[in-house]
C-alpha cells in the first residue's frame, strides 16, 4: 500500500503506518494528573473571584495568542509571518498551554496529520476510539510504529538555539508565569493561572479533536481519506476558531479557519490586528496555494445541516 509523504514526515520502505502499540506515556500521565490535583485545589480550597478571573485571562491569552495562532496557524503552518521576536513570543505562549515544547507539538501535530492523510487510519491517530477510551489514549499514552517513517523538523526551526531551549525546559517555562503569580496572589493565584488553566487546556484541545473528527457538519470534504474533519458550530468563540476544522483540513495552510459567513475566528482576528500595526504579512488565505487533492465541497443536501455562506 502507497504511504503519502508530508512536509515532515516521509515515509521509507520499512514503515508501517498500522502496526505498533498504545503505551502509557509516565511523564505525560503524571504531568497532567499533578495540574488536575492543583486545579482542584483552586476551586476546593482557594476559591476566589480574582483567581477565576486569573484563570480566565491567562487562558485566553495561551490558548489565542499562544496555542491557535502561535503554533499551529505559524509555527506548524507557516500560515503568516512576523518579525522574529514575535514568533518567539507567541510560541512561548503557546508552550504555556501545558501540551508540550515547540518540537513535541510539530511532531504530535504531524505524525496524526500524516496518518490522517493515509488509505487506512489506526484508531489512536484518528480519534477512532469511544469518548472516555480516547481521552487516556490522547492525554495519557502515547502511539509507537513499529516501524515508523523518517520525521524531520525543517532546519531553520530544529537548529533555532531559542527553540531548543523552549523545547528542553518546556515544562519549567510555566515559573515565569507561576512566580509573579505567587508574588502578587500567592499560591492560590499559581492553582488558578497555571494548574486549573493547564488541566482544562489539555482537556478542552483533546476534547475539540475528538468531536471534530467524528462528526457533525462539513463545509468540505477530502476525498479517499479515512479521516475527514468537522466544523463544530457555536464553539467558535470559545475555541478561536479551532472549531471549524472541516475547513481546517480543506485548507491546513489557510490563517483564516472561519472561512464561512458567520463563523466566528477570534485568532483570525488577532493576526489581522497584528497585521494592521504592522507585526503580521504574508498572510494566507484559503485560495493563495493549490487546493488538496479530492478537495470537494459540499452542497446543503449533502451536508444534512443548512450552509451559511
Amino acid at each position: 500500500m502507497r504511504l503519502y509523504s508530508t512536509e515532515r514526515v516521509r515515509p521509507n520502505r520499512n514503515t508501517n503506518a498500522i502496526k505498533g502499540n498504545i503505551r502509557w506515556d509516565a511523564g505525560k500521565s503524571f504531568w497532567f494528573f499533578a495540574m488536575l490535583t492543583g486545579g482542584v485545589l483552586a476551586i476546593v480550597w482557594s476559591p476566589s473571584r480574582s483567581g477565576f478571573l486569573v484563570f480566565l485571562a491567562t487562558t485566553a491569552i495561551t490558548i489565542c495568542a499562544g496555542h491557535s495562532v502561535g503554533m499551529h496557524r505559524l509555527l506548524i503552518h507557516k500560515a503568516f509571518e512576523t518579525p522574529k521576536w514575535l514568533e518567539y513570543t507567541l510560541v512561548w505562549l503557546g508552550t504555556l498551554v501545558g501540551m508540550a515544547g515547540p518540537f513535541g507539538m510539530i511532531r504530535a501535530h504531524d505524525m496524526r496529520d500524516w496518518h490522517q492523510r493515509q488509505r487506512v487510519c489506526p484508531p489512536h491517530p484518528s480519534h477512532g476510539a469511544g469518548f472516555w477510551q480516547d481521552a487516556w489514549w490522547q492525554m495519557h499514552c502515547r502511539f509507537d510504529l513499529d516501524h515508523p517513517p523518517h520525521f524531520e523538523i525543517e532546519s531553520e526551526i530544529a537548529n533555532d538555539r531559542v527553540y531548543q531551549w523552549i523545547e528542553r525546559h518546556w515544562m519549567a517555562q510555566q515559573l515565569a508565569l507561576a512566580v509573579p503569580l505567587f508574588l502578587i496572589g500567592g499560591i492560590g493565584f499559581v492553582l488558578w493561572g497555571v494548574c486549573l488553566r493547564i488541566a482544562v487546556s489539555l482537556s478542552g484541545h483533546w476534547m475539540v479533536g475528538h468531536f471534530a473528527h467524528r462528526g457533525g457538519h462539513q463545509g468540505w470534504t477530502v476525498e479517499g481519506l479515512p479521516v475527514q474533519g468537522y466544523n463544530l458550530p457555536g464553539l467558535g468563540l470559545l475555541t478561536f476558531g479551532e472549531n471549524w476544522h472541516s475547513n481546517h483540513h480543506a485548507f491546513p495552510h489557510s490563517a483564516k479557519l472561519g472561512i464561512d459567513k458567520g463563523q466566528l475566528d477570534p485568532g483570525y482576528w488577532f493576526i489581522k490586528s497584528l497585521a494592521a500595526i504592522g507585526l503580521a504579512h504574508r498572510i494566507l488565505g484559503p485560495s493563495d496555494l493549490p487546493e488538496r487533492e479530492g478537495l470537494k465541497r459540499l452542497a446543503p443536501d449533502e451536508l444534512g445541516v443548512p450552509q451559511t455562506s
